[in-house]
C-alpha cells in the first residue's frame, strides 16, 4: 500500500505510520502524539472538496493539502497552471497626468509589474501589468495628461 503524501506549508511530506498519531476531541479540536510529544490542535477552516485543511498547532497555523493520483496526472498535463492574460494595450484607468514610467520600450512585462505612475485627484497611483507581454510602444510620454481609456502602452 502506498503512502500518502500531504503538502504542509507547501512542502511534501510522506506519511509516517507509527512514528505519530491523531487523537480527535471532537469535530474541531485533536491532539497529535508525535516522538513522544503531545501538541493540541485545532481545525481553522476545511475545504474537504479541494483536498484542503488550515489548522492550528500550538499558535502555529499550517495550510494542509493532500496529494491525490489525479493532481499528479493533472499536473503531468499542465492543467494546473494558471491561464495567463496576454497583454496587447494600456490605456489609462482614470483621467489623470503621466508622472513617469517604469518600464521602456523592450522591457518584457509579467502579472504585477509596475508599468507607470498616474497622478490622478492629487494621488500618484502606480499602474501596475495585469497579464504579460514586451512593451512595444510608449503612446504618451512623462507630464502628458490622459484622459480615461486613453492608450498609453503597446504591448507586443
Amino acid at each position: 500500500m502506498a503512502k500518502a503524501t500531504y503538502i504542509l506549508d507547501g512542502e511534501e511530506t510522506v506519511e509516517s505510520k507509527g512514528i505519530s498519531s491523531i487523537e480527535w476531541i471532537d469535530d474541531t479540536f485533536f491532539t497529535i502524539h508525535f516522538l513522544g510529544k503531545k501538541f493540541h490542535g485545532e481545525v481553522v477552516e476545511d475545504a474537504t472538496e479541494d483536498q484542503k485543511m488550515t489548522i492550528k498547532v500550538n499558535q502555529r497555523t499550517f495550510e494542509i493539502k493532500k496529494n491525490r493520483p489525479i493532481d499528479e496526472l493533472i499536473h503531468e498535463m499542465g492543467l494546473d497552471k494558471k491561464k495567463v492574460k496576454k497583454l496587447h494595450q494600456l490605456k489609462s484607468p482614470m483621467p489623470g497626468r503621466i508622472l513617469g514610467f517604469s518600464v521602456e520600450v523592450g522591457t518584457e512585462v509579467t502579472e504585477g509589474t509596475p508599468l507607470l505612475t498616474l497622478e490622478a485627484m492629487k494621488m500618484e497611483n502606480v499602474i501596475k501589468a495585469e497579464g504579460i507581454g514586451t512593451v512595444k510602444s510608449l503612446s504618451k510620454a512623462n507630464n502628458d495628461v490622459v484622459e480615461k481609456g486613453e492608450l498609453i502602452i503597446e504591448f507586443e
